[in-house]
């Protein structure tokens, strides 16, 4: 294995593992492999990525510097020769963590200081400039965020945000330097690693910025990031001779279908109303979860009486709804019965021969992947900008794991036709 990603969610996971397959235009990708955790043993010599999908973003900050660690020590063991820690785009976290002190930990077994981290993803409108990240045309606190339920980002100077997490000092890469060339960011980054600085914030507004950043870190050990900061990186190896570009293909999974939707975010509920237009849709009820009222056999049936039709079974609300089922019964403990409820209905329906299953939202993907215990996945064509198609290895079941945030509004169709190979 050449290159090694720790994620710390497993949508995370999904959408760098796509930025890897797919590579540069007109060049190919690697052969990437998704692992839900850390596997018990070696992996196929034919896998050049191996993505590691931990769900460590929201615990406790031990708890995601020892997984990390964990998987640090399997990707090495497996030859890994570059590793890269993704985290989310728009760089959910909190004053404590997990992003720097994971970062920082890993960069201390690596040994190195002067380490790139850039949440940057043009694609979907989230750009870096001069430290302050955006979504589109507003800063990050300005863009929804700031009412994230686990996660609020309530600063968009990430230089600043990461600077609470972290024991070292926390640098930057202006544009200005990055528009000058890969040996200009590769300077700037030496120079951080002389001031003591581990983490360095890249600034990067186009998928160019991220190309120039990617040739810089080719013989960095370690690199932080979205799925951007990847679109360089194949090539990297492939120049080399140590990777031959790998063209993607899928034959597509029939079989029934299901879509689970667990996320608050402004895109997905677009995609929930938008889907309900046409399509039998089940909300489910907080209150009558945390009472016990609410049973995975009774989501399933519903999903069995609708085989064929789409259906969809959620749990979405506006930020002040969220705000007070929190208040009323504690943010983890809604998470808690919500994530176990949609894992508990993930493994009944693959029990019961659903094989096209789409999940909406990064911490209910997590509960799911984890309760179908999949194994090795394989990456398949990209449904829209950071959701690839899924499969295992015996392409049994296939799967589209979307960030809240990610997709068009007419995704959950669209990513089941993509399932079938439409």
């Amino acid at each position: 294995m050449l290159l090694g990603v720790i994620a710390d969610d497993f949508t995370g996971a999904s959408d760098i593992a796509n930025t890897l397959a797919k590579g540069l235009p007109g060049q190919g990708g690697l052969h990437v492999a998704q692992f839900m955790g850390v596997p018990k043993g070696s992996v196929e010599t034919s896998v050049e990525a191996g993505v590691i999908s931990l769900k460590s973003r929201s615990i406790p900050v031990e708890e995601a510097v020892r997984q990390s660690l964990e998987a640090l020590e399997w990707l090495r063991a497996q030859g890994c020769e570059q590793i890269v820690f993704k985290y989310c785009s728009t760089f959910d976290s909190t004053p404590e963590g997990n992003i720097g002190p994971v970062g920082e930990a890993l960069a201390k077994a690596l040994g190195v200081k002067g380490v790139v981290a850039c949440p940057a993803f043009p694609t979907v409108g989230r750009t870096v400039h001069q430290g302050h990240l955006f979504v589109h045309d507003r800063l990050l606190s300005e863009s929804g965020m700031q009412n994230h339920p686990l996660t609020p980002m309530t600063d968009p100077d990430i230089r600043r945000w990461l600077s609470l997490q972290t024991q070292s000092p926390v640098g930057l890469v202006p544009a200005s330097i990055v528009r000058k060339g890969a040996d200009a960011v590769r300077q700037a980054l030496a120079e951080s690693a002389a001031r003591d600085e581990t983490l360095v914030i890249a600034d990067a507004a186009t998928d160019e910025d991220l190309v120039v950043l990617g040739t810089a870190c080719a013989d960095a050990p370690l690199i932080t990031g979205g799925s951007g900061i990847a679109i360089g990186l194949p090539a990297n190896f492939i120049r080399r001779g140590k990777a031959k570009g790998l063209k993607q293909d899928y034959p597509g999974v029939a079989g029934p279908e299901a879509i689970l939707a667990g996320s608050c975010s402004g895109a997905t509920r677009s995609q929930i109303d938008y889907h309900a237009g046409s399509h039998p849709t089940l909300p489910i009820d907080v209150d009558a979860v945390m009472a016990g009222d609410v049973s995975a056999d009774q989501l399933l049936q519903f999903i069995v009486d609708n085989k064929g039709k789409a259906p969809l079974v959620y749990s979405s609300g506006t930020p002040e709804t969220v705000a007070a089922m929190q208040q009323r019964y504690g943010r983890d403990a809604v998470a808690h019965r919500l994530d176990g409820l949609f894992a508990e209905l993930a493994k009944s329906l693959v029990d019961n021969g659903f094989r096209r299953i789409v999940v909406a939202g990064g911490e209910t993907s997590g509960a799911v992947a984890q309760a179908l215990d999949l194994g090795a996945l394989e990456i398949g064509p990209e449904i829209d900008p950071g959701v690839p198609i899924l499969t295992d290895k015996d392409r049994s079941v296939a799967l589209a794991l979307k960030s809240g945030n990610f997709g068009t509004t007419d995704f959950f169709g669209k990513a089941l036709d993509a399932l079938k190979g439409v």
